[in-house]
């Protein structure tokens, strides 16, 4: 089956809508309020043009200022304290010297995808992310189909990394219980509970309490800088130091694999995962610094895998239980401060998508409430689910591992046809939207290698840490990724196809004329 041209019109499979390429007659279309955006960049109606060629009401008082803003990108996912608590499956896959590497290695080759997000989010900034870029850079035939199944995997990739940072907690709270009693430790159901009591805390900076998020945003933004100084400076002034042939020596097999090459690309799985987010563009060197205070103050390689959290270990070895507690509820108290940063987030990603129709429940699920100005029900549907991703902790010995790869191969999956998406459209020469940031000549080469990299870590995602593997250990990401795209094929049969048209059909340039603003 051919793929229609550009200039093709065609009706969608539904036949109710006539489908056009959506940035072929965008000029033709461009609100007024865009146009003058796009010269201005700092003009002050800038929002409401993107809004106006979108499509878009604009559902939400602005209440984030710049600071506010700068405080959210940098709290989302909270680099240099993630380092800290998620390594360990790169101490295993690398040791020492091939987590320095795999860090570097990561930075580069994901900046990449970073930089192809950038530009997409320039030309269309929604909270729909990958689903709206897909509908809008998609061949029309296809934009439904596609933009569908990549807003099932793109919410199941944020409520993945919502409900990990409850499990990161549970470590947390464990880890303080050991400072003073190192034979005790949670059972399976213990470290649940303690993930639900901390998501319902969140639930309420979400919600009744969401007046207090920009303030909470900026008071973050200075702990969040102040902590990494005091959590390095006594590591590196009180504990005791591996050396520099240590820290930076070969790359360690020690996940059983055939070939150390294998063994590092899965590491860099642990690396990416700290670094999955508009955090890694802010202030990535934080988390390599921190990354490689830990390494010299952990003790030797085989203490630090043995350990239950590799930074217990360079706590403890600063010689002090008041320290090592100090920096212990600093580094939770952070964290907490992400996920509700995490869950807002989120709530977002999942109410774009029911605005569009695409979730069962969607005109419940996409109700705004105007006096909280928050999406009071996205939350509570946000915060079900991952309490319901919480339960794995009870039959798994590894569920923050499957929690780890299936974030990745759900946002790995959508980075990939989003960014196909775009590079289909840059080899026809096909007009893209207006953007305050492109890549310009550069686009090409860059989208190619975001692209092919994104495909090659997504395979490496599906990997378990180490071989033999048993069903206690497996990694069974993959299984439930396919068991929920199953399920968005039954949601789509059932009601999908009748009300999911996709974001596109309110673009300019492709929205019927008569259609008002897309409203929740």
């Amino acid at each position: 089956m051919s793929l229609p041209s550009p200039s093709t019109s065609l009706s969608s499979p539904t036949g109710d809508i006539e489908l056009k390429n959506a940035t072929q007659v965008l000029e033709q279309e461009q609100p007024p309020e865009a146009v003058d955006a796009y010269q201005n960049p700092w003009h002050t109606i800038f929002d409401r043009g993107d809004m106006r060629r979108l499509g878009k009401k604009q559902e939400y008082r602005r209440v984030f200022g710049p600071l506010a803003t700068f405080g959210f990108i940098s709290m989302y996912l909270c680099t240099w304290e993630y380092i800290l608590v998620s390594v360990s499956g790169g101490l295993i896959n690398g040791g020492f010297g091939g987590l320095v590497w795999e860090y570097i290695f990561t930075a580069f080759a994901f900046g990449s995808v970073v930089i192809t997000m950038a530009e997409m989010t320039s030309m269309a900034p929604t909270s729909g992310g990958q689903y709206h870029w897909i509908s809008e850079f998609s061949p029309p035939r296809y934009q439904k189909y596609l933009s569908y199944a990549a807003g099932w995997t793109s919410a199941l990739g944020w409520l993945t990394g919502n409900a990990s940072g409850y499990f990161i907690m549970s470590t947390l709270v464990e880890a303080l219980v050991e400072v003073y009693d190192p034979s005790w430790s949670f059972t399976n159901w213990q470290s649940t509970l303690v993930m639900i009591f901390f998501l319902i805390t969140t639930i309420y900076f979400n919600t009744w309490g969401a007046r207090l998020l920009p303030a909470i945003e900026v008071v973050s933004l200075v702990f969040h800088l102040a902590g990494f100084v005091i959590t390095i400076v006594p590591l590196w002034v009180l504990a005791p130091k591996n050396s520099a042939s240590d820290v930076f020596g070969p790359v360690v097999n020690g996940g059983g694999w055939s070939s150390a090459g294998t063994s590092f690309m899965v590491g860099t799985i642990t690396i990416l995962f700290s670094n999955l987010g508009p955090d890694a563009a802010v202030h990535i060197a934080l988390g390599f610094a921190m990354m490689i205070t830990m390494l010299f103050t952990v003790g030797s390689l085989e203490d630090a895998i043995n350990a239950s959290s590799p930074f217990q270990n360079s706590f403890a070895n600063t010689g002090s239980t008041g320290v090592n507690v100090a920096l212990t509820v600093i580094l939770a108290l952070l964290i907490g401060a992400a996920n509700i940063t995490s869950l807002a987030t989120t709530s977002r990603e999942v109410w774009a998508f029911a605005r569009d129709g695409g979730t069962p429940g969607h005109r419940w699920i996409s109700k705004v409430h105007h006096r909280q100005n928050v999406p009071f029900n996205a939350v509570l549907t946000t915060s079900f689910l991952s309490f319901i991703l919480c339960l794995i902790q009870l039959g798994s010995t590894v569920a923050f591992n499957i929690i780890i790869s299936l974030n990745l191969i759900a946002f790995l999956g959508t980075y990939l046809i989003s960014i196909g998406c775009l590079l289909l459209k840059r080899f026809r020469h096909e007009p893209l939207p207006p953007a305050r940031f492109s890549l310009g000549r550069w686009g090409l080469p860059v989208n190619l290698f975001a692209f092919f990299y994104s495909l090659i870590t997504l395979v490496f995602s599906c990997f378990p840490v180490s071989v033999p593997v048993d069903a206690s250990t497996a990694n069974w990401g993959p299984a439930i990724w396919g068991g929920v795209l199953g399920i968005a094929l039954v949601s789509y049969l059932v009601q999908g196809r009748r009300d999911y048209k996709g974001p596109v059909v309110f673009v300019a340039g492709v929205r019927k004329e008569g259609m008002g603003l897309q409203t929740a």
